[in-house]
């Protein structure tokens, strides 16, 4: 492969792309057999597995109209992109500019990464209200929230709650006047959007075609349709990738360099990214996104049409979320559960989203969701008493929604995540075996 050329354009899939295909499946079962036991930590043992990174990078880059400076790693997910971009952008402007605890500007619904970031690194995090018919950032909020010790802005295309996109041309009119790096949070939907174009679908601007736009982070492992524990982060020059890393010049153990997180990763991780991106190629991705996209656009356009509910704001990729101003939502949910659909519930306001992947694409999956949320509705709306909630975990959630005390509700949450370790006692007979 050259850089810069890309044999990858044309892939070598042809049509309809499905994830699911047999082919890519033993392709990256291949792939990842014989790469499992590498690490790009040791570069001078695994030069191949970092040249596959180099090159995932370079082709993400590209397509997010990166130029030549434009620079970035892999990581093991959208979380750790978005830590990374904020340890990077804490510690340039600790550099640059002095600031010694740096605050993050970001709308109320972005990814909880960054909090996650925030607490992590030290760093306060100041979450702006969204307007409440486009559920973009409120613009004059969030400069409002700006202080002398903002190190980065954020906005996200699409947010994970609505689907919607925040106004990237107005946060970086922001970050230039104001000399705050921007960042764009593109992992849920970065690799539709990067092909929507070309599949028919305009975008409004929002990555480093946009100047201020210094850091963009976007998961080829979920519409790039590779195996989990894949991201991108990048970073509109290494000044700033530098920032990101981790060098330790005086260990006895010699000088230690590592770019993410994690120091040792998986190279099977990264050479089944590289795989399935030579696979799909930029002819395969676009018929997959011109397939998702008309899909999610025929089922918002048909939500629309059913009186009893109403969608949030103007999906710009591929989620849907709706509520309901006749009955609680949650009923409609647990309906559609029954029936086989897993959606996401939303608090604050209480609502639904459903997310599009290709395999809603298949013939009648669409027309199937669609009939089993008109006659949902329908149900419902024969029930006498519209304000009870809903059954089962929805109900759990909707009175979590009522709790003044948030406390509570993280501690529940943690009695939950507690639940997830839980093993039984055993045990053991007299031979010591359990």
């Amino acid at each position: 492969m050259i850089l810069g050329d890309y044999d990858w354009k044309h892939g070598n899939v042809s049509g309809a792309v499905y994830y699911h295909n047999q082919q890519l499946i033993q392709l990256l079962m291949n792939v990842y057999g014989k790469t499992s036991y590498t690490n790009p930590l040791h570069s001078d043992i695994f030069p191949g597995i970092c040249k596959m990174e180099a090159e995932v990078v370079r082709i993400t880059a590209n397509l997010f109209h990166g130029g030549p400076n434009t620079c970035g790693t892999m990581t093991s997910g959208g979380t750790e992109s978005i830590m990374m971009a904020c340890k990077a952008l804490r510690d340039y402007s600790f550099h640059e500019r002095g600031i010694k605890r740096g605050e993050i500007v970001l709308p109320k619904t972005a990814h909880p990464a960054f909090d996650k970031a925030a607490l992590y690194l030290n760093m306060k995090i100041t979450h702006v209200p969204v307007d409440p018919i486009t559920l973009a950032v409120d613009i004059h909020k969030m400069r409002r929230a700006i202080s002398k010790n903002t190190v980065m802005l954020v906005g996200s295309v699409p947010n994970f709650p609505y689907g919607t996109a925040d106004n990237i041309e107005e946060i970086t009119a922001l970050g230039r006047k104001h000399n705050i790096p921007v960042h764009v949070d593109c992992c849920l939907g970065g690799f539709l959007t990067a092909f929507m174009p070309a599949a028919g679908f305009p975008v409004p601007n929002f990555d480093f075609a946009l100047p201020g736009v210094v850091s963009l982070s976007v998961d080829p492992h979920k519409f790039g349709f590779t195996p989990k524990g894949a991201s991108v982060v990048l970073y509109a020059d290494k000044k700033y990738r530098h920032h990101q890393y981790t060098v330790t010049t005086d260990w006895p153990g010699g000088v230690y360099g590592s770019p993410t997180v994690n120091g040792s990763r998986s190279g099977g991780n990264i050479a089944v990214c590289w795989a399935t991106l030579m696979h799909f190629g930029i002819e395969g991705y676009i018929a997959a996104t011109k397939e998702i996209i008309s899909t999610t656009k025929y089922i918002e356009e048909k939500l629309r049409e059913i009186e009893e509910i109403y969608v949030f704001g103007r999906p710009i990729t591929s989620v849907i979320a709706f509520g309901s101003n006749k009955f609680h939502i949650f009923k409609l949910s647990e309906v559609l559960s029954a029936k086989g659909w897993n959606l996401n519930p939303l608090q604050f306001p209480s609502g639904i989203h459903i997310c599009v992947t290709h395999m809603h694409t298949e013939r009648g999956v669409a027309d199937r969701f669609l009939s089993d949320v008109k006659s949902g509705v329908t149900e419902i709306m024969k029930l006498p008493d519209r304000k009870d909630l809903s059954k089962g975990k929805m109900a759990v959630y909707g009175v979590a929604q009522s709790l003044p005390d948030r406390s509570i509700v993280g501690d529940i949450t943690c009695s939950f995540l507690d639940s997830l370790y839980f093993t039984p006692q055993h045990h053991s007979n007299q031979n010591g075996q359990i």
